[in-house]
């Protein structure tokens, strides 16, 4: 599964305006609640790239007048900001960990093995905390589009949190758990294999969505930050 970028319903045009972002922004938070697969947490995150590129769009315009009513949701996008850069760096390390667990169980390490499945879910534990630190409340919305900017901030946030959450439960899994099985079933050990290939190459992905976000939002907010001077 790789993580490419395509076009969606939103128009990546200067003509893009407050009602079509926040169609796309509507549409994708239904979604939220079946993001229950890597995949569709990527699209996700995806999709919020092409959200705030028509945000940009928006806020560029000379009409749009904002000032001070952003003061409030620049200090929580911030916030965002730090979480996207800390879960590239704990992907990055889950990444680490499962290609290190995957050599342990070639060399039929069991207790090697039994070491990075504990160091991964100390991470998966590490990822959670940084959520709770998170800002998740409204900012005193003054204009649309500041309520706009919350909503894809909430969005961010959840998306995030929910890919924590199947990456705990790809290991964690009782019985069932592919670590489980490789301890326990020599001969499946190149089936196992394949699935923590899988898992790394979904964790390359949300490394990927989640790079792609953070861009995203450091673009938004130098054109925010530019408005606030001006």
């Amino acid at each position: 599964m790789a993580f490419h970028l395509r076009s969606i319903s939103l128009p990546s045009r200067p003509q893009a305006n407050e009602a079509e972002v926040e169609q796309e922004l509507l549409s994708l938070g239904a979604s939220i609640s079946s993001s229950n697969t890597i995949s569709s947490i990527c699209d996700g995150l995806r999709r919020l790239g092409d959200i705030y590129n028509g945000v940009e769009e928006i806020v560029g315009l000379p009409s749009n007048q904002v000032g001070k009513m952003l003061d409030g949701e620049m200090e929580c996008s911030l916030e965002l900001l730090d979480l996207c850069s800390t879960m590239q760096e704990i992907f990055m390390e889950m990444k680490a960990i499962i290609q290190e667990l995957q050599v342990a169980l070639r060399k039929g390490d069991d207790v090697g093995a039994q070491a990075k499945i504990q160091s991964y879910s100390r991470l998966t534990k590490k990822a959670k905390k940084h959520f709770k630190k998170t800002a998740k409340k409204a900012t005193s919305a003054g204009c649309r589009m500041v309520m706009l900017l919350t909503k894809a901030r909430e969005i961010s946030v959840s998306l995030l949190e929910s890919s924590v959450h199947l990456l705990s439960k790809e290991i964690n899994m009782p019985k069932q758990s592919l670590v489980s099985k490789a301890l326990h079933k020599k001969k499946a050990v190149v089936c196992e294999e394949e699935q923590l290939q899988a898992i790394e190459c979904s964790i390359g992905d949300l490394e990927n969505g989640a790079g792609h976000l953070f861009r995203k939002l450091v673009q938004i907010r130098v054109s925010l930050l530019n408005i606030l001077s001006s």
